[in-house]
């Protein structure tokens, strides 16, 4: 199957969709750390967006949800791109001047990128794109790298800049997530092979990444919670699914043949298709004129 043609190159991550354990406590997070805006849907269930009201995120109550265990499979992170380096700037200053508690942060050269948590513990990355002609290429290939941050140089942009950090900027996007999966070889066929995603870079023998239209990565694999972890307790809190977008019919079209092909199970109706992959992790892929 590896010489199908490639996914939509114009395919790329929409809405992830989280199970919390306390949605106004969750909200109250989102808004305030992230400044994300709250779009009620129904009880127990709220889509959060950027301000030109970009739906970004759905948060689905599950009281008392507990978090999921270390050694499951499931998000790692979702990873919200901004539009440009002068926005990351004034985010970390807005997170710095909260003394809220971050994870980390990394140079990536592709990206710039800082880690942190929500309070049921799901991963958020939080990161702004370089140039793609100043992406690092080693021997014709994409070599993403985990280098420190330059923290001060970001926030001495800032200097002379009034604005402050408020809300989650129009042209934010979902730029990735990064799922923890059971096994390596077996997610890369089902996202490569089947979807039809293109592999983009291993990270040793326990990560990869792949992506659509020639971007770093759209979603990462990674087997760091253990080699054959099993899916989370039913009802914890974390991913829900994650969202697959394509441009339009044909293309959706396009990938249920090759998931035909391949005998891989899934559901469907007149936009979109639901299915998990190898490590049970729950994908919807729509089209971009599917209703929220």
């Amino acid at each position: 199957m590896t010489n199908q043609p490639s996914i939509s190159p114009a395919a790329h991550i929409g809405i992830v969709s989280l199970t919390v354990s306390d949605l106004a406590q969750s909200l109250a997070f989102y808004d305030t750390v992230l400044g994300l805006r709250a779009a009620p849907v129904a009880e127990g269930r709220t889509l959060l967006t950027a301000a030109d009201s970009t739906p970004l995120l759905e948060l689905v109550e599950r009281r008392g949800a507990r978090p999921k265990p270390q050694r499951a499979t499931g998000l790692y992170h979702f990873a919200l791109l901004l539009p440009g380096r002068l926005d990351l700037a004034r985010w970390l200053q807005h997170v710095a001047e909260a003394r809220w508690s971050l994870q980390g942060w990394a140079d990536h050269g592709v990206s710039e990128a800082i880690y942190l948590a929500d309070p049921d513990g799901n991963g958020i990355e939080v990161y702004r794109d370089r140039p793609r002609a100043e992406w690092p290429i080693a021997n014709g290939q994409l070599q993403m790298v985990s280098d420190p941050l330059d923290a001060r140089g970001l926030l001495a942009l800032l200097n002379g800049d009034g604005e402050q950090w408020q809300v989650m900027p129009a042209g934010a996007t979902m730029g990735h997530v990064h799922l923890h999966v059971a096994d390596i070889e077996q997610s890369r066929a089902f996202y490569c092979d089947v979807l039809g995603f293109d592999l983009v870079q291993r990270y040793g023998a326990s990560a990869l990444f792949v992506s659509a239209g020639g971007y770093h990565h759209h979603i990462g694999l990674n087997t760091w919670a253990g080699q054959g972890t099993p899916p989370a307790p039913a009802g914890s809190a974390g991913l829900r699914h994650f969202e697959i977008i394509v441009p339009d019919m044909d293309a959706l079209a396009k990938i249920v043949a090759r998931l035909d092909r391949a005998g891989v199970a899934y559901q469907r109706d007149e936009v979109e298709i639901t299915l998990q992959d190898p490590s049970r992790n729950a994908i919807r892929i729509v089209t971009n004129d599917r209703n929220m």
